[in-house]
């Protein structure tokens, strides 16, 4: 239970007898929505996107396909949960200590967990699956991600940022080099395609996919945005 909470039970003994239940009823409110948010909000959220974020449709027979997150990827979630501890979105040390709860303890370890592999699978969704092209994109997310390291930030600002980041990297892939590999893409297709390829001695080719791989990818980066937000929250009602 927050300090807030404590405070608003105390208020109880002072306040009139409708006032009483009108705070109760606040009170029992709130600790609701924290165990909901807590319990089955996030890790649902989570576990989605680490589902989804895998996920491609086949160009020919529009089969579904798995990739299975790469080693680069965990290597990226890792400093994402950096990230996420210096600029204020986890806070190790109340969300699992020894004056928790058991319960209120494993649920923060499941959020984790769960918070660790939807990263994953967000950039991995984000990354192209082979070639130099993915090679290109995961020094672009290296590079920035260990850049924050030393940078001062705030919730607020990380996700703003954490929102640029994913959104150039989704319209790189899915906008730009898919209109690029597509098999309808006309001369632009062609003379880029061909430009690229000279000068990266094909090291630039890609597999395709149908158009619906680039929907599930904007679902799943929504899905994991709103995940981060809600943590958000989370963490400044369990500051107050």
């Amino acid at each position: 239970m927050t300090d807030e909470l404590r405070a608003t039970k105390e208020e109880l003994t002072t306040a009139e007898p409708c006032e009483l239940v009108a705070v109760e009823r606040a009170v029992d409110n709130r600790a609701r929505n924290e165990a909901l948010v807590s319990y089955w909000v996030l890790p649902f959220l989570f576990l989605t996107v680490a589902l989804l974020g895998g996920l491609r449709v086949g160009a020919d027979d529009h089969a579904f396909i798995f990739f299975p997150p790469p080693l680069i990827t965990l290597v990226l979630a890792v400093l994402l949960m950096l990230l996420f501890v210096r600029g204020g979105l986890i806070e190790l040390r109340t969300w699992v200590a020894g004056h928790q709860p058991p319960l209120a303890n494993l649920s923060h370890i499941w959020i984790l967990l769960t918070l660790f592999f939807a990263s994953a699978q967000a950039l991995n969704s984000v990354l192209p699956e082979r070639g130099l092209l993915h090679w290109l994109f995961s020094f672009f997310f290296l590079w920035t991600l260990w850049n924050n390291q030393f940078s001062s930030f705030e919730a607020r600002r990380l996700l703003r940022s954490l929102v640029v980041l994913f959104g150039t990297a989704f319209v790189l892939k899915h906008l730009l080099l898919a209109s690029l590999y597509a098999p309808d893409g006309g001369w632009f297709k062609r003379i880029a395609g061909a430009l690229a390829q000279g000068v990266s001695l094909g090291t630039l080719d890609a597999p395709m996919f149908a158009p619906a791989t680039g929907y599930i990818s904007f679902f799943t980066l929504g899905l994991y945005i709103v995940g981060l937000v809600l943590l958000g929250a989370k963490t400044v009602d369990s500051r107050q």
